[in-house]
């Protein structure tokens, strides 16, 4: 099922901002980009994970882009259950249209209640991502993104991420 559902999943994104992409024509004095990704998971223990993260951006050059990112995740299982926001800035600079590096500033907002204990907390976290990795054109002015993301502020006892290291995949349109 879960080799079913991810890759739907990136089909009905792409399509979506595909149609986007054909709507908006190709005006070269529109600075405005738009994207984000999604994510689903499913796991053990009755393990469920869904993600979004919407963005915005401003080409302040043709390479170099600059905005708003935000981040909304729910976890649930038989044991926890948990929500988390993010918002931040991010600056990304494109080489050649097929590859980019950026950076990503995040402020998470995380509640978490363990079922089990009966215990909660409610805490936030810093992160400063710094990456890059490929894009692939899927329409006129759309692409999507793979790529490799560190957190550099990322340590092992005192974060509530088990890794720094952070894989994504992401939609722009706008570009």
């Amino acid at each position: 099922m879960k080799k079913f559902i991810i890759p739907l999943m990136l089909v009905i994104s792409g399509s979506l901002f595909s149609q986007v992409s054909i709507g908006t024509g190709s005006q070269q004095n529109n600075r405005w980009t738009f994207g984000g990704g999604i994510g689903v998971g499913f796991g053990s223990n009755s393990a469920f994970y869904l993600q979004a993260s919407p963005r915005v951006g401003y080409k302040i050059t043709d390479d170099l882009e600059g905005g708003v990112v935000g981040s909304i995740s729910w976890q649930t299982s038989d044991y926890y259950k948990s929500t988390m926001f993010g918002v931040g800035p991010f600056v990304n600079y494109y080489i050649a249209r097929s590859f980019y590096v950026g950076a990503n500033l995040q402020q998470y907002f995380i509640n978490y209640k363990d079922k089990f204990y009966d215990y909660k907390v409610n805490e936030q976290e810093t992160a400063l991502y710094l990456g890059g990795g490929y894009m692939q054109r899927i329409g006129a002015n759309s692409f999507m993104q793979l790529g490799l993301m560190y957190n550099v502020l990322w340590k092992e006892n005192s974060s509530v991420f088990s890794s720094g290291l952070v894989p994504n995949i992401g939609f722009v349109v706008g570009l």
